[in-house]
């Protein structure tokens, strides 16, 4: 059941375990990088599209520094011992055409395959169409198949990428 908390919030349930999500801001650069920490190295080969230890403070900022036009992110965050813990994010950035936009999703290994993903991207979704964009499109290793099935769910369109055989593109349309 989803309860509105304040603006852009909103408390779900998962498996017994009450979650937020909301949106990210420059507050949460340590909670996104104990998050990208935390993933396996699998996670963040699919996210990152290759092993990496950890990322920088500048990279971090900028996942953490939205506009809420051009780029937006929605985390989703669990109290544990009475601290948030960021368990995923969806986020997209503007690319070439200002109502098309790229978006990506990375879920913690432990919350994968809970239904997290799809209430994150519906979030991300809702936010993008009522800014007036029209198009989101994910660019995607082929080997993923935890994106394939999603996509599925949720009604994109995949193509190979035709500058890389070795990635799909996903788009949904608005």
């Amino acid at each position: 059941m989803q309860t509105e908390k304040a603006k852009n919030d909103s408390e779900f349930e998962l498996d017994g375990i009450p979650i937020t999500i909301r949106p990210i801001n420059l507050q949460d650069m340590p909670l996104e990088r104990d998050f990208i920490d935390r993933l396996s190295p699998e996670t963040k080969h699919y996210r990152f599209f290759g092993a990496i230890k950890n990322v920088s403070d500048k990279v971090l900022k900028s996942f953490c520094d939205i506009d809420g036009k051009d780029s937006m992110a929605f985390i989703a965050t669990e109290e544990v011992n009475g601290k948030e813990i960021e368990i995923g994010v969806c986020r997209y950035a503007i690319s070439d055409a200002p109502d098309i936009h790229e978006m990506a999703l990375t879920i913690a290994d432990k919350w994968q395959h809970k239904g997290l993903g799809k209430l994150l991207i519906k979030q991300l979704m809702s936010y993008a169409k009522s800014h007036g964009i029209k198009t989101l499109y994910s660019v995607e290793l082929a080997e993923n198949p935890h994106m394939h099935g999603l996509s599925k769910e949720l009604g994109m369109l995949a193509r190979r990428d035709p500058e890389d055989p070795h990635q799909v593109i996903y788009s949904l349309a608005l």
